[in-house]
């Protein structure tokens, strides 16, 4: 017989979920509205819910690879998706949908995926399936929110809570990337200063002084001894410093080298705490509209470990997952972690007792969403000075190095007059 995962709310308001058996769909949903409760969403079991939310370093690789392939601006994919729920809402089928935002797609890159879709469509795969054929482009969370929908009937309201889910990421990922990019961009401008400054000037004040044959100050030797070996072995260190970085970034997919990355990441001084705020943001979203879609709580915090994308983050959420099975509530099980903040752990705490969790965890998400708006602002107005006070003691260091032998010259001199 069947077994079926279901969601309910009972007559309190309260979330139900667990698994029951039937001889097929209508049995179960009648078994279950019989007891008064109000169904969320069934499902059949077809599948355990995997464990493994990051994949192998090879399958890691290949995805990065056909994400780059299949690469499509997220703004493109806001607009889809909102146009999609539009056409939707409006009465036309997915198939004619598809067809329509195909023909007015100006990206060829997206317009080539669309009538891949629409060929699945064509050939009796559901919308969900279709999208999942092509996972560069719609990833694991898309596919799952749109199966939700499909199997709750509310494909058109899920498609807009997507649309809105997309834009409020990549508002996220923006302060993010702009947060880091300021001391990025003074740090590579600063390597190529001093870069040119050892390649281009201080050989030249070398050939000066070494025609004088004199001893020159320990500082001086030092710098002269570095911009030789720049010199004659740049491109050795070049091609040494992207072996480098492509081995990090193999390391950084694999389980251990991973958690050391991740680890440094939450910890690192300032920064640590852009990224905690970014990725409880993402938590709390994800999680909220994955429940309140629908979709069974293991299953969310499945979709949630690949969101998140941090090992740290993904460990604890198996962790979670495993005492969930076991009956602990969500929130002591997110709290016997030791991972997640108290704030969200208290919000969902609130959640399981009302049975508003989707609601409680969208305030969590624009409570972290404020906290990256702040810390944005703190290293914005901290960093800028600090940079341009690093960067200008660097280049006063090599400059005050180049010219030490002048003066002392000239102090010599002065004293022998």
């Amino acid at each position: 017989m069947p077994q079926f995962q279901y969601v309910v709310t009972d007559t309190k308001g309260i979330r139900r979920e667990d698994k029951l058996r039937a001889s097929n769909l209508d049995a179960a949903m009648q078994s279950l509205t019989k007891k008064g409760y109000k169904v969320v969403s069934l499902r059949e079991v077809k599948s355990a819910v995997g464990t493994t939310a990051l994949p192998p370093v090879h399958e890691q690789i290949q995805t990065s690879l056909q994400k780059l392939k299949d690469f499509i601006p997220l703004n493109t994919l806001v607009f889809f998706t909102r146009q999609l729920s539009t056409m939707f809402s409006a009465g036309l089928t997915i198939e004619k949908s598809i067809s329509n935002l195909m023909i007015e797609e100006k990206n060829h890159r997206f317009r080539r995926i669309l009538a891949k879709v629409g060929n699945d469509l064509k050939k009796g795969m559901s919308l969900s399936e279709a999208l999942s054929l092509n996972p560069g482009t719609f990833d694991g969370l898309y596919v799952a929110l749109v199966h939700a929908g499909e199997i709750s009937g509310s494909l058109h309201v899920i498609l807009e809570e997507l649309a809105d889910y997309l834009e409020v990421m990549a508002d996220t990922r923006r302060k993010v990337i702009s947060a880091l990019s300021y001391p990025g961009f003074v740090m590579i401008f600063m390597i190529l200063i001093v870069s040119g400054l050892l390649l281009f000037v201080v050989p030249q004040f070398a050939e000066i002084y070494a025609k004088f044959g004199a001893r020159l100050p320990g500082p001086t030797r030092a710098l002269v001894a570095l911009s030789q070996l720049i010199s004659n072995y740049f491109v050795t260190i070049a091609l040494l410093t992207i072996v480098v970085l492509f081995v990090g970034w193999i390391v950084s997919m694999t389980e251990k080298g991973g958690m050391v990355f991740d680890t440094i990441k939450l910890h690192f001084p300032v920064f640590g705490m852009l990224v905690q705020n970014s990725i409880m943001n993402k938590f709390a979203k994800t999680f909220g509209i994955l429940l309140g879609s629908g979709v069974p709580v293991l299953e969310s915090l499945t979709h949630v470990q690949r969101v998140v994308r941090n090992r740290v983050i993904v460990r604890a959420l198996e962790t979670s997952k495993m005492l969930i099975k076991d009956g602990f509530a969500i929130s002591v099980a997110l709290k016997k972690t030791d991972v997640f903040p108290p704030t969200i752990i208290q919000l969902i705490a609130t959640g399981e007792e009302t049975g508003e969790m989707d609601r409680l965890l969208d305030k969590a998400a624009y409570f972290y969403a404020k906290q990256v708006d702040a810390v944005v602002e703190r290293l914005t107005s901290l960093i800028e000075p600090l940079m341009i006070v690093v960067l200008g003691a660097v280049v006063v260091s090599i400059i005050i190095s180049i010219y030490l032998p002048i003066f002392k010259l000239g102090f010599a001199l002065s004293r022998g007059l």
